[in-house]
């Protein structure tokens, strides 16, 4: 039997790969590239998040992605 899964699986695992990534650049030091490639995976964990009606992870998640956009502004404005 073949198990079919939902768009939730796939945002989960896609969202959790870029964040393994942002940590490799991360660990790399490899900023600001670190920040804008977290990005897009807590916002995919936000959406997970909130498929699953999950408030821990919808706050540690949202949380996560302030903080890089944060990060990622003080860069931009730091640039200039």
């Amino acid at each position: 039997m073949v198990e079919v899964r939902k768009k939730d699986w796939y945002i989960k695992w896609v969202s959790s790969i870029i964040l393994m990534i942002s940590l490799l650049l991360t660990a790399n030091n490899l900023f600001p590239y670190n920040l804008f490639v977290g990005v897009f995976g807590f916002i995919g964990w936000v959406i997970v998040a909130i498929l699953w009606k999950d408030r821990s992870l919808i706050l540690l998640n949202t949380t996560s992605l302030v903080i890089y956009i944060n990060g990622i502004i003080g860069y931009l404005v730091d640039k200039q």
